[in-house]
């Protein structure tokens, strides 16, 4: 017979392993006297709700009244934390979203493009901008860096700095498949993208509901933040640079519309075609939030400011007195992912530490072998009290 020894880090190690899944394991003998756990509530909400036409909102006590002034044609309010929809109107209507819909170009190539990476500009990545289009100045043959271009996205709209971006990120084409994709990965099912930069493209369309989401996913990547509550900043053009400021007036107090206190920015958009959109989110107290607003049908440029105005100060005096009327996070995540003996194994083969030493693995070894231990007396002492109880009967 031969036998074969492994080194000590390998041996410990696989112990480690052995002893880790087995902790996860259920001890049967246990599992049949513990109580069964209850299952966990659901939501005190149905996403059928949102589906609905009209305003849909639960009001408690103290709530505020619904502001009667809003004239959109679809309109959401949520809590950009819970992801909880506070109320909405017409939430999944699907219209032509503007340059609302440059928030989800950004979710989905931030991540691909280095900030600081630089970039010598071509005639051809700026062909195909379409007429009408608003622009932060890109020229061609000039360089720039890629934290320039998303300035020139997020302050200035350029459609001209969304088609360079595009073509960093493998192409118009490959950048449109990849936003829905990332649309569908949200939960964002009312998005259906043609054109990366918002243009007005036949089938292009989005939803109030669909804009919060991306607008609460920008939120949590600090690029994406950063940008978007970026008031002023400097666009380069040569060996100079020229100003460019923010186009939500909400964030700037341009135009004589009034400053919103603790707003974060985000995105706002238009066309003749789509009217007036905008995604907004503000802090106060801790609570973040979002606001997303399609096509006012009050006349004025501006309106659309001052209703996200009214349905962000609504949010934030009903938050707290409303019910919930759907959500903002899709299922997948709300169900999360289960942690089982797998998640054991993978936690035992890291356990080894940095410095090559095997301590970690010996300190899970043991205590993985005192949770089994103490599992055992457990088990012991139960089936002794059992025993008693029978012999006391009989």
């Amino acid at each position: 017979m031969v036998i074969r020894y492994l080194p000590r880090s390998s041996s410990v190690r696989t112990a480690a392993l052995a002893v880790a899944a087995l902790v996860l394991l259920p001890t049967p003998a246990a599992a049949a006297t513990e109580e069964p756990t209850p299952p966990k509530p659901g939501p005190a909400y149905s996403s059928a709700l949102l589906d609905r036409p009209g305003v849909q909102v639960r009001p408690g006590a103290g709530a505020p009244a619904v502001p009667s002034d809003v004239s959109a044609l679809s309109w959401v309010v949520a809590d950009a934390r819970s992801g909880e929809v506070l109320a909405a109107h017409d939430a999944h209507r699907q219209l032509p979203p503007a340059s609302t819909l440059k928030s989800l170009f950004a979710l989905t190539a931030l991540p691909h493009l280095d900030a600081v990476a630089r970039h010598r500009v071509t005639q051809s990545e700026l062909a195909e901008v379409g007429d009408g289009s608003s622009l932060v100045g890109v020229e061609a043959g000039h360089s720039y860096t890629v934290a320039d271009l998303w300035r020139g996205v997020f302050l200035s709209s350029g459609n001209d700095a969304v088609h360079v971006l595009a073509n960093l990120n493998g192409g118009w084409q490959q950048t449109v498949r990849q936003m829905r994709a990332k649309a569908r990965a949200l939960g964002a099912k009312d998005t259906h993208v043609v054109s990366p930069d918002g243009y007005d493209a036949a089938g292009q369309v989005s939803s109030a509901y669909d804009l919060a989401v991306f607008g609460r996913a920008g939120l949590a990547d600090p690029q994406f933040a950063r940008y978007c509550s970026t008031s002023i900043a400097k666009f380069p053009n040569g060996n100079w640079s020229y100003p460019i400021q923010n186009t939500n007036r909400l964030l700037t107090g341009a135009d004589g519309v009034a400053r919103y206190p603790g707003l974060l920015g985000i995105k706002n958009g238009y066309t003749s075609n789509a009217g007036n959109t905008l995604i907004s989110a503000a802090q106060r107290g801790g609570r973040t939030i979002v606001v997303s607003v399609m096509n006012p049908q009050v006349s004025g440029g501006y309106r659309v400011y001052e209703e996200t105005r009214s349905l962000l100060d609504w949010g934030f005096q009903a938050a707290g007195h409303v019910r919930p009327v759907g959500s903002l996070i899709p299922e997948s995540e709300k169900r999360g992912t289960a942690q089982g003996p797998a998640h054991a194994a993978e936690l035992a083969a890291h356990a080894t530490g940095t410095d090559g030493s095997d301590w970690t693995a010996i300190l899970l070894v043991g205590a993985g072998s005192a949770a089994l231990v103490a599992g055992a007396v457990v088990v012991i002492r139960r089936r002794s009290a059992r025993a008693h109880r029978l012999s006391v009967r009989q």
